[in-house]
């Protein structure tokens, strides 16, 4: 297995099977478990259904399941509860997408994180220490954790893809809105405490103009496979047109990962003819409450969780529909 980053790049068939069978092949899975072992898939589920551009497509997700059986492991399907302000709950989310279905249909087991007990791992931002409990399944069980983002534009951090997916995984959505200005401290810590190892992006679909919800779907027809999320995402910025590096959350997860360059990673073919289209974040005015919010603890505590809380979003919906229109 090569020491340095290692990328697969594949136009998507119908069925996305031959591109992630090549590129889990490429990324030398085979030597990474055994039979028996346990592997974590995460998607990115932050809508109560399927969008193009906002969720992974069930298809995906679906195959991958098909390649890594393959392997003989057993294999975890897990999101937390979205929304944010407006919680939905996965298990909704797992009925809708198709995926409760899948589960049975493969002996997969799919688990709602936000139902499981969690261990609280600790995390230095400045002077400050910040206590943020995950799930004792993806810590203690978990031989190998795959991220399955799908590559967007996001209001609040430019672009979200295989890095910033697991946010879903800290349990608690009111927790998440609480943690927002500490986000690159935190994402980070999180990462390596559950030991992200390799990334499967959808490119099926990006989402362009506005994100992570209410953008206009790109069609891209690639899959991405790669064994390093720093790596994978610096990329996909290169592939969305956009400087990775000028993204302060991905900059920092970069610089501290010692990685600025694609210079020495490993390709299964020239990434340049994936290159585009130029994906442009074009912010509403009624997303910068919600901008100021993710980079002010101040500001965080005062549109999620003071008493004047409820009514500032009342205020606020009055302008602008809800992300979500489960309720």
């Amino acid at each position: 297995m090569s020491l340095d980053p290692t990328v697969f790049l594949g136009r998507l068939d119908d069925d996305y099977s031959t591109s992630i069978r090549e590129g889990l092949a490429f990324l030398g899975v085979e030597n990474r478990v055994k039979a028996g072992d346990t592997v974590f898939v995460k998607p990115n589920l932050t809508y109560p259904g399927f969008r193009q551009g906002v969720v992974t497509n069930p298809r995906c997700i679906e195959e991958l399941i098909r390649a890594l059986k393959d392997y003989s492991v057993k294999v975890i399907v897990g999101d937390s509860d979205g929304g944010g302000y407006n919680r939905f709950s996965m298990d909704e989310v797992f009925e809708k997408t198709g995926l409760a279905a899948m589960a049975k249909r493969y002996g997969v087991t799919l688990v709602n994180l936000s139902r499981l007990s969690s261990r609280s791992i600790r995390v230095e931002c400045g002077s400050r220490e910040l206590v943020v409990p995950l799930p004792e399944v993806l810590l203690d069980e978990v031989d190998l954790f795959i991220t399955v983002p799908v590559p967007k534009v996001h209001s609040n951090t430019i672009i979200s893809v295989s890095i910033k997916n697991q946010w879903g995984c800290i349990q608690n959505p009111s927790l998440r809105l609480k943690l927002h200005p500490y986000f690159q401290e935190v994402i980070r810590a999180v990462n390596k405490a559950l030991r992200v190892a390799l990334a499967v992006v959808d490119g099926k679909y990006g989402l362009n103009r506005n994100g992570p919800l209410r953008g206009d779907p790109e069609p891209l027809n690639w899959v991405m496979a790669a064994d390093n999320i720093a790596v994978a995402d610096l990329l996909c910025a290169r592939l969305m047109e956009i400087d990775g590096l000028a993204i302060r959350y991905l900059r920092f997860y970069c610089e501290k990962e010692g990685i600025t360059t694609l210079d020495r990673v490993r390709f299964n073919q020239d990434y340049h003819p994936f290159v585009g289209p130029r994906f442009d974040l074009k912010r509403e005015f009624w997303d910068y409450p919600g901008y100021f919010a993710f980079r002010s603890p101040f500001l965080a505590y005062l549109a999620y969780h003071s008493p004047l809380s409820r009514i500032l979003h009342k205020a606020l919906y009055l302008f602008r529909e809800k992300f979500y229109d489960h309720e």
